[in-house]
This record gives structure tokens, sequence and C-alpha cells, in this order.
């Protein structure tokens, strides 16, 4: 209800219904193709999965993670090196599912081999250790050719879609399916699936993470990045939470690196680069930190500064290139946040109190 809101969520609201109005009237006036928008909201939605991973680790325990990149392309190359018709790996092609469930499990693997010797440490020697590791996942894929395809990358990635409506049979599919397997799609329609499947990970993404941020886990993740000792001092097992916070956010991450292979249908070491990492980390603190509102909102505005600028250089009434200052509009956008709202636009504290605490209800 927008009377419940306060100024600074009317203001977001508001702000997201024009620009959703603004997107309607490009498509009708020809400005943008629907397909290229569906695609830019799909990769706005691959940014706000990487966002509310990050805020898992940074928002909830305070765990200073520079690998985002790492982790997103354990996700990409896991699902890529299984589904690829490319791949150097798979001798054939396996489902995406299968693909994404490999990703996430290779995530969760090295999330806790890097969480072991460092999460009894303080947060300094983490984020040593995360920036050390993005840079040799970054390197590992692109030296080792024989298992990764090096630096020309891997294409021929189905979309996840595939092979339901590919039009053909896989191999591995019983001649009893073949009728399944019919079916193809054009462009616009394959668009908007990718739409939907990024909609779908949002909405349990964020609805898991709404349920645990205000859950007796999360009250101990806010002390932990409060206070350790404190926590530690009320009998807490700080490593245990630690480590489960970090395995989750990890394989958030990993999961919106799967989802991207399959949207963009190609992944080479140049996606793993810490730019990424960079993007994520203003797309949190833009929004706010802990806030899982804010991760949203952060991840659109980095999409629309990075992709909408392509636009700008359209406009007769701006003399130079503006697309080269989007680095530039980033940081501008940082020192503004942190003079005029240090804590980001949408704090987490309305989301940290049950709606029954305000309604005199119990929970349903």
């Amino acid at each position: 209800m927008v009377g419940e809101l306060n100024r600074e969520e009317q203001l977001v609201a508001g702000g997201v219904v024009g620009f959703v109005a603004l997107l309607a009237v490009a498509v009708v006036a020809g400005i943008i193709e629907p397909t290229y928008l569906l695609f830019l909201l799909s990769l706005a939605g691959m940014y706000l999965l990487l966002s509310m991973g990050l805020n898992v680790h940074w928002g909830y325990t305070g765990l200073i993670n520079f690998s985002v990149a790492a982790f997103f392309g354990i996700g990409a190359y896991g699902t890529a090196l299984l589904t690829a018709s490319g791949s150097p790996l798979a001798s054939s092609m396996y489902p995406p599912i299968l693909g994404f469930g490999i990703g996430i499990l290779g995530a969760a693997l090295v999330a806790v081999l890097i969480g072991i010797p460092t999460l009894r440490l303080r947060a300094d020697y983490l984020a040593i250790a995360s920036l050390g590791l993005a840079e040799v996942i970054r390197l590992l894929i692109l030296n080792e050719r024989e298992w990764t395809a090096g630096s020309q990358g891997i294409s021929a990635i189905p979309r996840f879609w595939y092979p339901l409506f590919s039009g053909s049979s896989p191999d591995w599919a019983p001649s009893a399916l073949d009728p399944l397997f019919t079916t193809s799609l054009n462009a616009l329609q394959t668009a908007f699936l990718n739409f939907l499947l990024v909609v779908v990970l949002i909405i349990a993404v964020y609805a898991i993470l709404k349920r645990l941020h205000r859950s007796p886990w999360g009250r101990v993740q806010r002390t932990i990045r409060s206070d350790q000792d404190l926590a530690e001092a009320l009998g807490k097992d700080t490593y245990s939470f630690k480590m489960q916070s970090f395995v989750l956010g990890s394989v958030i991450m990993a999961i919106a690196g799967a989802f991207y292979a399959h949207l963009n249908l190609f992944i080479a070491p140049g996606d793993l680069n810490p730019i990424r990492t960079f993007y994520v980390w203003v797309a949190v603190i833009l929004g706010g930190s802990g806030s899982n509102r804010g991760a949203v909102l952060g991840g659109f505005v980095i999409v629309l500064i990075i992709e909408g600028t392509r636009f700008i250089n359209g406009i007769a009434a701006i003399p130079f290139d503006i697309a080269p200052l989007r680095l530039f509009l980033i940081g501008l956008l940082i020192v503004l946040i942190m003079k005029f709202r240090p804590q980001g636009i949408l704090p987490p504290q309305a989301e940290l109190i049950w709606p029954s605490a305000t309604r005199g209800e119990d929970d349903e």
C-alpha cells in the first residue's frame, strides 16, 4: 500500500513506475525492440541475483568478498562445460538443469575450501584471500585450454529451455518422448522464456532470503556483522554461521552465472574480469547493505547505467560520446550516495520487522 510506504520508498516506487512507463513508450514507438528489451531485463535479473548473493556475505554477516566474479564464473562454466556442443569436456550435451546443479555444487565446494582457512580469521584476511581466488579462477580458466577452451571461450551453449523447444530430440532422450521435442520458438518467445526464468529465480531467492533475514539465523548473522565478540560471548559458533552465509551467497552467485551462460550462449574468461565484482559491490552499497530490496534496486540501477548510456549517444543535444563515461557516472553516483544517503537508498530496517508486529496480529 502506498500509504504505508515511507518517503524514500514512495520516491523509489514512483521512479520505478515512471521508468516502466518510459520503457513501454519506447517499445511502442519502436525505439527499443521487444526482444532486446527482454534481454536487457534478463541481464538486469542476473545482476539482481549477484547483488543478493553479495548482500548475504556483506550485508548479513560482514564478510568482505571480492571474488563475486569467481563464483559467477564457476556457475557459468559449470553448466557450459556440460551442456555446450562445443565443450572440450562433455562428449554429449546434457540437460541444462544438470549443468545448473553442477555449477551450484562447484561453487559450494569452492566456498567451503576457501572458507575453511579464512573464516576463522577477521574480515581483512577473507578480503585478501577472495581477491586472490578471483584471479586464480580466471587465470586457471584462461590457461587450461584442454579443460575450458581457454581464451576462445565456450560457444554453442543451449538455451535453458533446450531441448524442450529445440525442434529435435537430444541423444539422451528416449524415442518415446520424441513428440515433446518437436516445437521450436522464435526469438521473441525465447527472450520471454529467459525473462520468465530469471523472474522465477529472483522470486525464489528473494523469498528464501527474506525469511532467513528475519529468522534467528539472520539475527545471529547481524550480530556477527556488528560485533563478532559479542556473538561468541552469547555462545554462538560464529565460524559455522559465517561458513553457512559464505556458502549460501556463493551458491546464489553461481545461479546467476549459470543463468547468464544460457542467456548469452557464450562464456569466456573476459566475463570474469574484476569489473563485474566492482559493479555488484556498487549495487549493494547503492541499495543499502543488508537490504534485500536494496540489492534488487541496486542491480537495476547498475544495468541502467551500463546499458542505458548506449542509447543516450543518439540524442542530438549531447555533443559528445557519453558511453565511455560509465565508470565516471558510477563513481559519481557512489559519492552522492555516500554524501546524502550513507545507509543506502533502501536501508534494511523495515525488512527486519515481521508484518504481524506492526498489525498487532499473529504471523500466519
